[in-house]
């Protein structure tokens, strides 16, 4: 997932088919001069369909191609023949992405499994024929219904990525590091913030032939609730995290303090966030020596107590480069996420 090539947002004009008219048709061959009503019923209109694919990780494909536009339904024949229905249109998603109402803003559905479909917008429903139009006291019913129009308007259709690990996190707190280290993605690296401008997953491998999905979030700022920063734009990614891991670099002045930032901001977007497992890694700490390790080691045990900030969170020291505490920091994900 390149930068210029991961698009999580997109609005789509969806156009559903029109279905097809019912027929006015009345029973005629060499034994039958003035037959009963025998007018077939019309196709029902395209729907636009959204459907899963795991292979997709972007909403990319869909960036250019802002227009849905289904076929109508066929019209009706003689002899109680249906009409074809309208050919639907399927827009293929990555897993994890929602369909919103452009006009009220509500949620429709969201695709979790590939291979799933939704019906985004529903074709018109075709007309009856004149055959069920007859009556006792109407034997030659010379009418029947027109096709229903299809429905037309924009949706929204917005990508959540799905990990069981969300790294959490300001700008180079070290979360790409962290995950080339564990696992084979290959995010941008450098020393200055925003380096992350968009999401990166990677598959860490665990013992015995396991393994779980980690996500690289683009750095939080304070104020990104607000829009600061890359703020609102890459909050929602969090959303789908099994696990929240908060990373903390052991550089920052106050390690606890940026922590609470942390939290303040994904309360302020989703207050529901908070409500998963976290986890907090201090990072870089090959930078520091054992005494400073120690001392750190005391101010984050103040805050374990009950009225501590740390208050059923488990913490750990880690460094992406000397790699130390990797193993115990996989084992720590992997006991947390069974």
């Amino acid at each position: 997932m390149e930068g210029p090539n991961f698009i999580d947002y997109v609005k789509i004009l969806c156009k559903s088919g029109k279905g097809g008219a019912g027929s006015v048709h009345f029973r005629r061959d060499k034994y039958t001069a003035k037959g009963g009503p025998d007018g077939g019923d019309g196709g029902r209109g395209g729907n636009i369909v959204v459907k899963g694919n795991k292979q997709l990780w972007t909403l990319l494909h869909l960036k250019y191609h802002r227009h849905a536009t289904a076929k109508a339904g066929i019209n009706g024949g003689k002899s109680n023949m249906t009409g074809a229905e309208g050919e639907d249109v399927y827009l293929e998603v990555p897993l994890g992405t929602i369909a919103i109402n452009e006009k009220t803003g509500k949620q429709e559905f969201e695709i979790i499994d590939d291979g799933q479909t939704e019906i985004l917008v529903p074709g018109g429903r075709g007309g009856l024929g004149n055959a069920h139009f007859k009556t006792s006291t109407r034997q030659a019913p010379k009418f029947a219904q027109p096709g229903e129009d299809g429905k037309e308007g924009l949706k929204i259709l917005e990508l959540k990525l799905l990990a069981d690990v969300g790294l959490v996190g300001h700008p180079n707190a070290g979360k790409s590091t962290l995950l080339a280290t564990v696992s084979k993605a290959k995010p941008k690296i450098a020393e200055y913030e925003f380096t992350t401008l968009t999401p990166s997953v990677g598959i860490v491998e665990y013992k015995d032939y396991q393994s779980f999905v980690m996500a690289d979030i683009p750095g939080i700022i304070e104020g990104a609730s607000e829009g600061k920063g890359l703020g609102l734009r890459f909050l929602r990614h969090i959303e789908r995290n099994s696990i929240l891991l908060f990373m903390v670099p052991v550089d920052t002045k106050d390690v606890i303090g940026e922590f609470k930032i942390l939290l303040n901001e994904l309360n302020k977007h989703n207050p529901e966030i908070l409500v998963k497992e976290k986890l907090l890694a201090i990072t870089k700490i090959d930078l520091i020596d054992g005494e400073m390790k120690e001392e750190l080691t005391d101010i984050m045990e103040k805050e374990t107590g009950n009225k501590g900030i740390l208050k059923n969170i488990p913490y750990i020291f880690i460094s992406s480069i000397t790699e130390e505490g990797i193993p115990e920091l996989k084992d720590l994900i992997w006991k947390t996420l069974n």
